[in-house]
């Protein structure tokens, strides 16, 4: 069996990065040859493939017009991908090509080689691009948004989705255009890791092409605590989204009672700090510092205002024993099981989070109860090594079907 891995990014720069490597190297240790496929970066891992991966593009970053107006057609299908694509195919011949983040740097055109060439193709969706555009899933106002519904892709462009009418423009020409192309139609299996995820995107896929896997996580790496150090503990991105300002609003009525430690950076840092002094900020922490940040936690609380779905960091707090509180949205109250490994609340409900927080809060051994449930859970159904046999089964599956 040979699989070639698509993905724009080739270093850890996410979460859907993260799922990528981990199944890279199962397959590698399992003797299942890889074939990758990616773009150019400086902060790329090694790859012997690197010499088929597409010129380095940011669409992000650059303010002049006419560079925007160049790489908009790029930003929808990518010539330079298509043929280096074509190139590799037909050079390794892999049985199946796991598709994971693609959108405009490698553009969902490449389908359409991989297709031509017979090669099955599975998509793991790593979000809502597939029914809305801009795929978070919020309208301006960072409000949860499913309008589109997988087919009114001009949406985003009337409502200013992405704060900006160009680029809103250049999603909706984007939807459409594969659309048109059937470029998804092409795709042989999409992976789901949440069952929320599978129901809203079957708006626009046949169920029965949608496969749920769960994201997995190493738990040899985390070594579990049903102690802690007494603080509740967020860690993860400081942006609207996210729920971050919820916590902090409902933190504030019980700072005096419990310490709030906040982890990580982003557009909302400066503000939240000036606003919220009652809460530490660390900024940015990885590896052994961040898992022992949360490992000493009382509980860890995801207050996500948006459509999450597997989030490594439910993952991680689970894998080290900590209970969750978190927002009852999306794929959420999937992981977080009430009143068993921990508590959920109504997005957005300040009262209720606090609520939530002090209970907890003041019932020690049922933080231990949970945690230990938490742990359990992720043995259970989250382990790396039981996600990554699923993926072969779905695999070989597929060649047999």
């Amino acid at each position: 069996m040979e699989i070639l891995i698509a993905n724009k990014f080739f270093y850890l720069k996410g979460g859907s990065e993260r799922v990528l490597f981990q199944e890279r190297e199962f397959l590698l240790n399992n003797k299942i040859k890889v074939i990758d496929f990616s773009m150019k970066d400086s902060r790329n891992f090694s790859s012997e493939y690197s010499s088929y991966f597409v010129s380095y593009i940011d669409y992000y970053t650059t303010n002049r017009f006419l560079i925007k107006l160049k790489n908009a057609f790029k930003f929808i299908h990518s010539p330079e991908a298509v043929r280096k694509i074509k190139f590799l195919i037909q050079k390794e011949k892999p049985d199946i090509a796991h598709l994971h983040n693609i959108y405009h740097q490698l553009t969902p055109s490449i389908i359409h080689p991989l297709k031509e060439q017979g090669v099955k193709v599975i998509l793991t969706l790593h979000d809502g691009k597939l029914i809305c555009p801009t795929y978070l899933m919020l309208d301006r106002k960072i409000k949860l948004c499913l309008e589109c519904q997988g087919k009114y892709f001009y949406k985003p462009f009337l409502k200013n989705c992405a704060g900006s009418r160009f680029k809103g423009l250049l999603l909706m020409v984007e939807a459409y255009w594969h659309k048109f192309f059937k470029s998804y139609d092409k795709v042989d299996l999409f992976i789901a890791p949440s069952r929320f995820l599978a129901e809203v995107v079957s708006q626009r896929i046949p169920r029965e092409k949608i496969v749920v896997l769960r994201n997995g996580i190493d738990l040899n790496e985390y070594r579990p605590t049903y102690e802690d150090g007494g603080y509740a503990l967020y860690f993860g991105r400081l942006s609207r989204e996210k729920g971050v300002e919820t916590l902090l609003e409902a933190h504030q009525e019980v700072a005096k009672e419990i310490p709030l430690k906040i982890v990580g950076t982003g557009p909302m840092e400066a503000e939240l700090k000036a606003k919220y002094p009652e809460a530490e900020f660390l900024g940015y922490r990885t590896g052994e510092e961040l898992k022992s940040l949360v490992a000493r936690a009382s509980f860890v609380v995801v207050p996500s205002e948006c459509y999450e779905n597997c989030p490594m960091t439910v993952l991680e707090a689970m894998a080290l024993g900590k209970p969750i509180i978190a927002s009852r949205i999306g794929g959420l109250p999937e992981l977080v099981e009430e009143g068993k490994t921990g508590l959920l609340f109504e997005m957005g409900n300040v009262e209720e989070l606090k609520e939530k927080m002090l209970f907890l809060w003041k019932n020690k051994d049922l933080r231990r109860e949970m945690g230990r449930a938490a742990r359990q859970k992720a043995e259970r159904e989250f382990s790396l090594e039981k996600h990554c046999e699923e993926l072969l089964r779905i695999y070989r599956r597929l060649l047999e079907s």
